[in-house]
């Protein structure tokens, strides 16, 4: 069983909360618009760390980090893009490459609205953690907590982290 935290949208900015949640995981998750990548030193530095750049990351993040991830994780294949819409309305070629990795679970940032959903039409769950960070248009930062085991994923918890702006 690995305990996953997913993230994304920090922006530049983390506090203690959301480091403190990120403790408890094995793994930490980030779904892109790192902003300044200090945010990453910041991260508990025993955890195995997934992340990918979006579209606000600049050089600095992109010449070592990749812009998608496809991976396994427990049995569960995971792709992980910044932009990548939201079923059934995916962002261009998303659906494709959902299929061709033969992805169970897909998990996009980028729109700061936590959304879990399944897409029965392609057999996959779709996650979006919402933002952790202080930009943006949303008014609660979101973080989603949760295992897999056996290529199921259980225990999916929703951590509000507070209202934007206050931090």
């Amino acid at each position: 069983m690995k305990k996953i935290g997913l993230i994304s949208d920090s922006h530049g900015y983390i506090d203690e909360m959301i480091v403190a949640h990120l403790k408890e995981v094995d793994e930490i998750w980030h779904a892109g618009d790192i902003g300044e990548l200090s945010v990453l030193d910041q991260l508990p530095s025993d955890k195995v760390l997934r992340i990918i750049t979006g579209n606000i990351d600049g050089l600095d993040a992109s010449n070592f980090l990749p812009e998608e991830l496809w991976f396994d994780v427990e049995g569960l294949k995971v792709g992980m893009i910044h932009i990548g819409g939201k079923p059934p309305q995916y962002a261009k070629g998303v659906k494709n490459l959902i299929r061709q990795h033969g992805v169970r679970l897909f998990v996009c940032g980028h729109s700061h609205i936590c959304k879990v959903e399944f897409d029965k039409n392609l057999n996959c769950l779709y996650m979006n953690p919402g933002a952790i960070g202080q930009s943006g248009f949303h008014v609660i930062r979101t973080m989603l907590l949760f295992e897999i085991e056996n290529a199921k994923i259980q225990n999916l918890k929703v951590v509000e982290l507070g209202k934007r702006g206050r931090g």
